[in-house]
Order: structure tokens, then sequence, then C-alpha cells
């Protein structure tokens, strides 16, 4: 389902801060591959806060983009405003904070690791203080171990290299969202439905990722993001779990 709206479910080919905690778990993922442009972004088609977003539906995307680069703002701004999203852009570090001190309400945050008078990472750390929610997203041209381990303490949602392409953006935003449960289409309800209840019906059975990976030729991973709703199932991964699970694989859509 690539070139969708990240506001759509879509496949994830997980980002640096995934991959880092992925492998203190054991996991392994891959890496992830993007056309440069020299502004820090790839060319391509330019197409409300809670204590907890779990299955909230919520009607527009609103984005906060702070970035001292007034092209990677601009670009940032063309690409996620005709997918529906409501983008805010600024290049003052300042005056980013500050919006959040006023309580304005903003489901993801896109930051700038490198800028002028302060680091991204200690923006962060001053945002945190007055919002512990908004999914922040990191951008860089320079990353490296520590600034991605400093970014998970932090609570970081995705660590974005520069440049990217805008299909990697809208991917990366579509599973920050998702994975925060904020539900904007029925697509993503979906995807939360079916992950909600395989992991139910696998838990009434008694087993394991490691189990229902040796009875799907799944790998945990793969089982793992779909129960988190972070990547959409093939028809075919859904026949293998739904056999696993000895159900039929329409029990797995619930009310759809």
């Amino acid at each position: 389902m690539g070139g969708g709206s990240p506001c759509a479910a879509l496949p994830i080919r997980p980002a640096l801060t995934d991959r880092i905690a992925n492998e203190r778990s054991g996991d392994r993922t891959r890496g992830r591959t993007d056309a440069p442009h020299p502004r820090g972004v790839s060319r391509g088609s330019a197409h409300s806060r809670a204590k907890s977003w779990h299955d909230r539906l919520v009607s527009r995307l609103r984005v906060l983009i702070i970035d001292d680069d007034v092209k990677v703002c601009e670009y940032l701004q063309e690409l996620l405003t005709p997918d529906g999203c409501e983008v805010v852009a600024i290049n003052d570090p300042d005056q980013g904070l500050a919006k959040l001190k006023a309580k304005e309400n903003y489901h993801i945050l896109i930051l700038d690791l490198k800028m002028p008078g302060i680091n991204g990472l200690q923006l962060l750390e001053k945002i945190r203080k007055v919002d512990k929610d908004i999914a922040a997203i990191i951008l860089t041209a320079y990353p490296s171990l520590e600034s991605a381990t400093d970014a998970i303490n932090l609570d970081v949602s995705a660590y974005m290299q520069k440049p990217f392409s805008g299909e990697d953006m809208r991917e990366t935003i579509a599973r920050v969202a998702r994975k925060k449960g904020i539900v904007v289409r029925r697509e993503d309800e979906l995807h939360i439905t079916i992950g909600k209840r395989i992991r139910e019906v696998r838990r009434q059975r008694s087993l394991t990722l490691k189990q229902m990976g040796r009875r799907t030729n799944l790998s945990v991973s793969l089982l793992s993001q779909i129960e988190r709703a972070e990547s959409s199932a093939s028809v075919s991964s859904l026949f293998k779990i739904a056999n696993a699970l000895d159900v039929r694989i329409s029990e797995l859509f619930g009310d759809f």
C-alpha cells in the first residue's frame, strides 16, 4: 500500500531508534536507503494531545515542525498538508517551545537535531517538561549511536537520517500515529482491531510469539508489529495466523 497518505496504514521500515531498541531485545531489522536531495530531503510528490491517545479517533493529524532550515519546513508542509495533516512549521526553537508551553495541541513533533544555539535533544528535554505525550521524530544529517541512544531515553518515536524521501516520511508518520493509538481513518482502526484480536486469541491459547512464529513460519518481529498495528498484514499472513490460532480468518476482523 505504498504511496498513500501518512494518515493511512502503511508497511513500515523501522528507523534507527527502532533498530537499536530491537537489537536490545534480540530482534533484527533491516536498514533504510534514501535518495539524496541537497537540502536534506528527497524529491518526491509533494502531495489533540490527551493523557492517553489509545484508540482515539481524530479528524486531522496535527504536526509541529521545528527546523531552522526554511527549505525543509517548506518541503514538509508541501508534502503533508495535501495528505490531510494540519502542519505548523517554525524555524525558531524558542518559538516552538513557546507554542507547546501555551498548551497548543499537536500529535506529532518533527524536530531537527542540529540547530543554532540549541541541540534538538536539549530542546526536546525542555519540551518533555511541558508535554510528555507528543510523539517526537528527530531529523539529522549526522546520525550517531550516542544521539540515537539519547533519543530513546527521551522517548523519541523515530530517528530519521537526512536526506529522507517523502515516502519514508509518510511511512514514519503513519507508524508513529498507529503506535500512539491515533486513529485517523477507518483503515487504521481496522489494523488496530486485527492486532488486538490476534493478541487476545493468542493469549487465550497460551501461545508465545515464538510459538506462533513456528506455527506460521512468520518472524517474531513481524508478528509483534502486526499485533501492535505497526505493520499491515497480508492476506496470506492473516490466513497463516488464523490457522495457527484455529479460528476463521473473519474472526480476526472484529465488527468490521
